[in-house]
């Protein structure tokens, strides 16, 4: 029943607090204005997607605290949620290309440190993390282009 609940708190933690960030960082009219490249997904696909991977990141995060809430893998956990969470306040709060990048690239290399780290300790959380590497990978690029386009 413990595992249950770690596993919940994790869940519920990590896509409710994504989601008040995403709710206070709605991209309004200047991310409407940017110059956007070809590749550049719809708005409605953002909320599906960071659902799913926040789900993903939460029981990662819980399998990480359950096997070893101490560890180098779990700080960098840590870590990298808190650059997640800071990235919408700095490209959308912020309205400010750059400072994306300044985030999401510490981003990036803390997601790829995770994996690593897990890789041979708890695979299964190594491989939650696949998706958010796609898809942050996806994301790097795509702030680099909004930041060469504006």
């Amino acid at each position: 029943m413990k595992r249950i609940v770690i596993y919940l708190i994790f869940v519920v933690a990590v896509a409710g607090l994504g989601a008040l960030i995403g709710i206070n960082n709605v991209p309004g009219d200047w991310y409407q204005s940017l110059n956007k490249p070809s590749f550049n997904p719809p708005n409605w696909i953002f909320g599906p997607v960071w659902t799913t991977l926040y789900v993903l990141i939460g029981i990662a995060g819980a399998r990480t605290w359950l096997e070893a809430p101490s560890s180098s893998r779990m700080h960098v956990w840590f870590g990298q949620m808190a650059l997640n969470f800071l990235w919408s306040p700095a490209f959308f709060g912020m309205e400010s290309t750059m400072l994306g990048l300044i985030v999401i690239i510490p981003m990036l290399i803390a997601i790829i440190v995770f994996i690593g780290k897990s890789w041979t300790r708890d695979r299964i959380s190594a491989l939650l993390f696949l998706p958010y590497l796609a898809w942050v990978g996806f994301a790097s690029v795509l702030n680099i282009s909004l930041y060469l386009l504006n």
